[in-house]
């Protein structure tokens, strides 16, 4: 289990994590969403040892992660900018990690490499942002560990890669329990994938919800009132986040159970409505535009 608590970390004047509380726990996918800027990379590199808190702590499996080798055999990172060494092959890379982590599988190294189409005596600075990025996911599954760090791990992948690593993935949990972190602007990948949920906005978590439980606790309305005050007293009585209006159309975004939400709704008579599921991005969009990040405000 990673558990991170009160972490906090500036850059001169600007704090870019602000107080995180966050439970990762293990056999699940946790995607981390956010704004941009929110604070993703930087709590992804905590998270890995890369850097330290300037407060808080961040514990693996019960032990602190910053300058701990046992943590940090734990857990492998794929950043957003792929590192490779210069003029490096795989295979250069393949030697490297075998010396780092103790777990690492060669023979199953090789053996994706074939599968992905990579050439493992080609240099790594001729192959495009997408075959980086593989040969990262490769390195990350080869190294065994029992988490897997990944910030926006699907960017440059081509769709049938994206399934592939996805595949990957779903079998790594199954067979051995290993836990993904996956941060990513890509929510229809996340929603995908993911068990549980975390969005940060503005340095700090504004929920971490299973995912499941999120969907059934935040719901879209669509209705057609009989009187224009029936809107109102829905106010009232419900918990509206967002209200569209299109003509006698209206659209609502409302927190709460679905029998409380249209047991309200009827007892008004509409002429018609109907409950929508919501997207994870639907729900980002609402959970942000809450907290104040609304897209109305930086078009207009």
């Amino acid at each position: 289990m990673i558990e991170a608590k009160g972490i906090c970390k500036s850059f001169g004047g600007i704090r870019a994590v602000d107080k995180i509380d966050a439970t990762i726990q293990e056999g699940a996918v946790f995607g981390l969403i956010g704004t941009n800027g929110a604070g993703k990379s930087t709590f992804l590199r905590m998270v890995c040892g890369v850097l330290k808190p300037d407060e808080g702590t961040i514990l693996i499996d019960g032990k602190p992660v910053y300058e701990t080798s046992e943590s940090k055999q734990k857990l492998f990172y794929i950043s957003d900018e792929q590192y490779f060494f210069a003029n490096a092959t795989p295979l250069i890379m393949k030697r490297y990690y075998q010396s780092v982590y103790a777990e690492f599988d060669g023979m199953r190294f090789l053996h994706l490499l074939e599968q992905f189409g990579l050439d493992g005596g080609r240099k790594i600075n001729t192959f495009s942002k997408g075959m980086k990025k593989q040969l990262s996911v490769i390195l990350g599954i080869c190294s065994n560990t029992k988490y897997l760090l990944c910030d926006e791990t699907f960017d440059g992948l081509d769709p049938v890669m994206r399934q592939a690593v996805k595949s990957i993935f779903i079998k790594e949990i199954e067979e051995r329990g290993m836990t993904p972190v996956v941060a990513s602007h890509n929510l229809r990948e996340l929603e995908d994938i993911c068990d549980h949920v975390g969005l940060l906005h503005k340095g700090g978590i504004l929920l971490s919800k299973d995912l499941e439980d999120m969907k059934l606790n935040i719901h879209k309305i669509q209705c057609v009132l009989k009187k224009t005050e029936d809107l109102d007293n829905l106010k009232k009585k419900l918990e509206i986040m967002k209200v569209e209006q299109r003509g006698s159309l209206n659209t609502l975004t409302v927190k709460g159970s679905v029998n409380q939400i249209e047991t309200t709704i009827a007892e008004c008579e509409p002429l018609f409505y109907e409950v929508l599921p919501l997207s994870l991005e639907e729900i980002f969009i609402s959970e942000t535009e809450v907290a104040g990040y609304d897209i109305k405000n930086i078009i207009l």
